[in-house]
């Protein structure tokens, strides 16, 4: 059973805001091109990561969360791809959390949100590996934008910040060991 967010008239409005809410499917198809394009990116910095998946190479993964879905295909380089229409999927992947802010909170507190998984155990194992292991360093990319230094006080800032929120929304459960992002 799902818990309740603190703040039920944030979910009320969410809802009614996406109630009906439909984008076009050129809109749906680019959002997820742009995804798989960020996870590549995330997996290209990690070259175990990219042997792991690419042994799943054809293997379709589907994800859901409410009315959003995206299937990606694995390819022989190690990376994921959109998957052609109608492809069977091999593992599917999905949300329970219907509330956004319940995952954001759970995220914050640094927790995995709650999935129900269908599909083969093997690709699974797999996929779970490279969500435990796989980070983007977002610091390393800023600083090719802005330079070592000024990267570096975005991040400290970025993970002072991370570590008031997660105090805020679970006090005393983030300690010292925990404020990183």
């Amino acid at each position: 059973m799902a818990t309740q967010s603190p703040f039920p008239f944030l979910n009320d409005l969410f809802e009614r805001l996406t109630a009906g809410l439909k984008p076009p499917p050129w809109a749906v198809e680019e959002i997820q091109r742009r995804m798989a394009l960020t996870l590549n990116h995330v997996l290209a910095q990690e070259e175990q990561a990219k042997v792991r998946l690419a042994r799943q190479a054809g293997r379709v993964i589907e994800a859901q969360w409410r009315v959003f879905t995206v299937r990606l295909v694995a390819t022989p380089a190690g990376l994921l791809e959109l998957a052609p229409p109608g492809a069977a999927s091999d593992l599917t992947l999905t949300l329970t959390e219907e509330s956004p802010f319940a995952l954001t909170r759970a995220a914050l507190r640094g927790d995995k949100p709650s999935v129900r998984i269908v599909g083969d155990v093997q690709f699974a194992a797999e996929v779970n590996w490279l969500v435990d292991n796989v980070r983007w360093d977002l610091e390393e990319d800023l600083s090719r934008l802005i330079g070592d230094a000024p990267a570096h006080a975005v991040g400290q800032g970025v993970r002072r910040m991370v570590q008031a929120l997660r105090q805020f929304v679970a006090p005393g459960q983030a300690g010292p060991g925990q404020g990183g992002a």
